[in-house]
């Protein structure tokens, strides 16, 4: 399959993570933000380990949980308390520096080298989320910013070791492994520090599912598939267009109001996805190359 269509389909996971801002605060019930994080990924592992009936082996067993932990149980419980502590826009913007974060820790874990292009990039893309999201009156909190950073960390670090740590099995396994493995480590914070869920609606039944199903196993799929495809310096910038779907979701269906600096901000998010994927392209011919000269001299 050509690069761009793998490319494209892995971007089509933030860009649906865009739209569980408006169906948490539209279809879920309010104050459940753990118990919400579980049953978007426990529920949707168990399926999909009914459809693929294969269960985590040995060392994989430790792996599935830290990664669970790092790509679900943490970053949500993070993401959740950075959200709910920094108004504005700001956890998006202090979350925008995760690729950055990845270059670093794949230089270190993988051995990929840290171009300035990559670097470039990754600042443009802050600079254009907090231009696209962040308003005059956010506020800044101690505990907020350390929560999105954290998350920031705990996703990145997710990323690398999915690439890293490559199981002898499809991206549905690896997901489902994950998934679940996220979502037990959530259920008993959930039930301690959360009260009961409440009746559900019809609506409040159709967000949990849309959140499990589509924003949780399919986009995650999609983005592990594009990890060990692409590798995880070129799949982290693409996480820039959620908040990009987030804002244009809002404009639409709420009728939310999109202000010129948002459109420049949009932009430079744009173009810090496109640029993390073209400077992808050079390092990777020149690590193939250097592979294949090694070889050579080597046999000399």
């Amino acid at each position: 399959m050509p690069r761009s269509l793998n490319v494209l389909l892995t971007a089509l996971a933030p860009t649906i993570w865009g739209s569980t801002y408006i169906v948490t605060t539209e279809l879920l019930p309010d104050g459940y933000p753990i118990t919400a994080a579980m049953l978007r990924a426990l529920p949707a592992g168990l399926v999909l380990l009914l459809l693929v009936r294969s269960l985590p082996k040995g060392r994989w067993i430790l792996r599935a949980f830290i990664l669970g932990a790092l790509n679900f149980s943490v970053f949500w419980w993070l993401l959740f308390v950075s959200a709910y502590r920094l108004p504005g826009g700001v956890a998006a913007t202090i979350g925008a520096v995760q690729p950055l974060i990845v270059l670093v820790l794949a230089r270190h874990l993988m051995g990929e080298p840290i171009t300035r292009a990559g670097l470039i990039a990754g600042m443009v893309g802050v600079v254009g989320v907090g231009l696209l999201v962040v308003t005059p009156k956010a506020a800044l909190d101690l505990i907020g910013i350390l929560a999105a950073l954290g998350g920031a960390i705990s996703m990145a670090l997710g990323t690398v070791l999915t690439k890293r740590w490559q199981p002898p099995v499809s991206p549905l396994t690896f997901t489902a492994w994950q998934l679940t493995a996220g979502g037990l480590l959530l259920l008993p914070t959930a039930l301690l520090f959360e009260p009961p869920l409440p009746s559900l609606s019809i609506a409040n039944i159709t967000g949990f599912i849309y959140l499990g199903l589509v924003g949780g196993a399919i986009t995650y799929i999609l983005w592990f598939r594009g990890i060990a495809l692409l590798g995880p310096s070129a799949v982290s910038p693409l996480g820039r267009l959620s908040p990009v779907a987030a804002v244009l979701i809002g404009w639409v269906l709420l009728k939310q109001t999109l202000t010129p600096l948002q459109l420049v901000g949009m932009m430079l998010a744009l173009a810090s996805a496109w640029l993390g994927q073209r400077r992808q392209q050079a390092p990777a011919a020149v690590i193939r190359y250097a592979r294949k000269a090694r070889t050579t001299f080597s046999s000399v």
